[in-house]
């Protein structure tokens, strides 16, 4: 993974150079993670940013807090790395106008992910300075994934079926929500410690499954982004289970859907979510080289509409290192699909603010279509009968 980290960010200088840029200031931990190879647990969200600064026709330079720099020099294939306090004359603010010079052109940022703080900083120590968003030209590169990228993605959809199989097999009339979403945790971390060694890069990869976990049952399936709570499981009730924070490994993540239905299922909601999953077999059986990502989603919008329903969804959203890449599955985006491209892909409506029908996997564009990353029954499931 380090040896593929180091390609890209030559790649990325290529890049950086036929721009005309003499630098990048890199903030987002996964695009430092796929250009550098590491990533912290500090983040911005404490008030601690991290950089990686990167010139085309010089090595390029990790700034770090100090108390994690220990660990970013195991993790990464940088030499150059440089580090911050909280206060006094080394914080951040003084080590990246150091590392920085100089600055006599734009500097390449990725203008969306730039944070707060960090932006301000360029507005008040460089106010005559023009920010560049390099983001299209990262983004081109991690549209297409390497084999050894498909590979790690493959083995995050075995821990997702794993994950989906301890959640069904949890359900059940007057189990509690968050018990479920326990049994998720705990098989999903098992299957990910499997994958893994204590040596090297990958001592420090965590097998933990964390984040919230997106379920809903009962009517509150329409709200579609609910966490598990600690109300229980009714007769008939359909819940609801959204990997897509939680389906992830080595840095790569993935989305992974599914509805299941405890002992019961009414006709009205065997039908919206019978929709849902034909729309999203249509917008699969769509996908090859060469197709446009705006025509994947106009294939499942047509199942959509001959059904009688609308939906104001995404079809899909191309998946790696962060949760959301380019491109997305949607009208508008004209994006030509290419092998070695991996999308989440949905089927998703709600009905009348109390039903919902829902279903996501993920698949790897092909030389002829496409091949699932992830894999768990696609029918109507009924649990506990």
């Amino acid at each position: 993974m380090l040896e593929q980290a180091r390609q890209r960010t030559v790649e990325f200088q290529d890049r950086l150079r036929a721009a005309g840029l003499e630098i990048a200031v890199i903030t987002d931990e996964s695009s430092i993670a796929y250009l550098a190879g590491f990533w912290g647990y500090l983040s911005v969200e404490f008030g601690r940013p991290t950089f990686l600064i990167i010139r085309p026709d010089e090595p390029p330079v990790v700034i770090t807090p100090a108390m994690e720099s220990e660990m970013v020099s195991a993790m990464t294939w940088v030499d150059a790395i440089l580090t911050w306090e909280d206060a006094g004359e080394n914080r951040w603010q003084q080590v990246l106008a150091r590392a920085l010079g100089p600055v006599g052109g734009p500097v390449g940022v990725e203008a969306g992910a730039l944070p707060a703080v960090v932006r301000n900083w360029f507005d008040e120590a460089l106010p005559s300075t023009h920010l560049s968003d390099v983001s299209p030209l990262l983004g081109t590169m991690r549209m297409v994934k390497s084999h050894e990228e498909i590979e790690v993605m493959r083995q995050a959809g075995e821990i997702a079926a794993a994950m989906m199989g301890a959640a069904e097999g949890a359900l059940a009339a007057g189990a509690a929500e968050f018990e479920a979403a326990l049994a998720v945790i705990n098989a999903g971390t098992r299957k990910a410690a499997g994958f893994l060694t204590d040596r090297g890069w990958e001592a420090f990869i965590s097998p933990m499954i964390h984040n919230l976990q997106i379920m809903q049952s009962g009517t509150d399936t329409s709200m579609v982004h609910r966490r598990a709570s600690v109300k229980r499981l009714e007769k008939g009730d359909p819940v609801y289970f959204c990997f897509c924070n939680m389906a992830q490994f080595k840095l790569y993540k993935l989305g992974f859907d599914r509805m299941f239905f405890v002992q019961h299922i009414t006709d009205e909601a065997a039908r919206v979510q019978q929709a849902a999953i034909d729309a999203q077999q249509a917008a699969i059986a769509a996908i090859r080289p060469g197709v446009t990502a705006q025509s994947v989603a106009a294939a499942a919008d047509a199942v959509y509409a001959e059904r009688g329903y609308t939906t104001g969804y995404r079809t899909g959203r191309s998946i790696g290192m962060s949760y959301l890449e380019a491109p997305e599955l949607k009208p508008g985006d004209t994006t030509v699909l290419q092998p070695g491209m991996t999308f989440a892909v949905d089927g998703g409506i709600s009905v009348d603010g109390k039903l919902g029908g829902r279903i996501g996997d993920s698949i790897v564009v092909t030389d002829s279509g496409c091949a699932y990353l992830t894999n768990y029954r696609r029918d109507i499931l009924t649990v506990g009968t």
